[in-house]
């Protein structure tokens, strides 16, 4: 008499590294919700918040989570969104909203290719190449600005690239959800996705098995740098101007939140629902400590701390 087939033991819970990230901003929401509901954690418009403050980490954090599976690093996204910021806001001043689109595209794809050729062609690493390029797009932003912010006087962009509403729903919302789709399928569904993460997992078998590494490696370096230029023509459309400090420091949160959502730092592995997760996390957890009325000192030793535990659960399972 046959056996009757038996369900895998276990389940979700069985797995919980696995899941730490999405386990772990269960619990901390639930934190929040419980300790800071009379400060208004829990009003639809402070959650609304977080996603709108999260929207643009979130954007290049996709992107991140390609560059890192095949291997390498891009440091200079938050430089590039700043610098984005300005060439729009100059554009836009000169030939419309639809000038300003194509100078921030063409300022991502300028700084992808460099990154890109520099790194697959000359041989520098990607570590050393794009932070280097951070410090060069954010001394052109300043150069081009004159340090001073660049006012974007056009409401049908602002209102497409981060202002608006449909209804309650922020725009931002619909740019996050609308890249973390594209982002998922590219990774999961495509040959594309698949040569990233064999390039990460194992750069010589993949060569020896038809895959052209460098190309690859290229191609994840322009991902990256076009996504950081969106990031930035969102946050000129939400703040209505260029600021060369805009995107300052987020290279950091975008890593932080790719490597939260389960991506290896050493390649060859990542998910783009688990890094959206992550940063809607980080943007969570900052949420929180300001309302706690933290001093800024101390809510960045609690965030800190607080992203090294769950980087370490989630690692651990490596």
């Amino acid at each position: 008499m046959a056996k009757a087939a038996t369900a895998p033991a276990g389940g979700f819970f069985a797995n919980w590294r696995q899941n730490i990230i999405y386990i772990g901003f269960v619990v901390i929401f639930v934190i929040f919700a419980v300790t800071l509901n009379d400060k208004g954690f829990l009003n639809p418009n402070n959650l609304l918040n977080i996603v709108r403050q999260t929207a643009m980490i979130a954007v290049m954090a996709v992107a991140m989570t390609f560059v890192l599976s095949a291997g390498e690093i891009d440091l200079s996204v938050g430089a590039v969104a700043g610098l984005t910021t300005v060439t729009v806001a100059m554009a836009i001043s000169v030939a419309g909203p639809l000038g300003g689109v194509l100078a921030g595209l063409a300022t991502g794809l300028a700084v992808g290719v460099f990154n890109g050729w520099l790194t697959t062609r000359i041989g520098i690493p990607s570590f050393l190449t794009t932070l280097a390029m951070m410090g060069i797009a954010k001394g052109v932003a300043m150069w081009i600005s004159d340090t001073a912010a660049v006012p974007i006087l056009s409401p049908s962009y602002s209102w497409v690239f981060g202002g608006g509403s449909v209804g309650p729903i922020p725009v931002l919302m619909f740019w996050m959800a609308l890249i973390a789709g594209i982002g998922h399928v590219a990774l999961r569904r495509s040959g594309f996705g698949r040569k990233v993460l064999a390039t990460g997992g194992g750069e010589t078998a993949a060569r020896y098995s038809g895959i052209d590494t460098a190309s690859i490696k290229f191609k994840v370096l322009v991902l990256s740098s076009c996504a950081a230029a969106l990031a930035g023509m969102l946050y000129a459309g939400r703040l209505q101007s260029g600021r060369f400090q805009l995107g300052e420091g987020d290279e950091l949160s975008v890593i932080a939140a790719a490597v939260l959502g389960g991506t290896s730092l050493f390649g060859g592995k990542g998910t783009v629902i688990g890094t959206i997760v992550g940063a809607l996390m980080i943007g969570m957890i900052n949420n929180g400590l300001i309302l706690m009325g933290l001093e800024f000192s101390q809510q960045l030793i609690a965030k800190g701390a607080i992203i090294i535990l769950a980087v370490a659960l989630s690692q651990k399972r490596r």
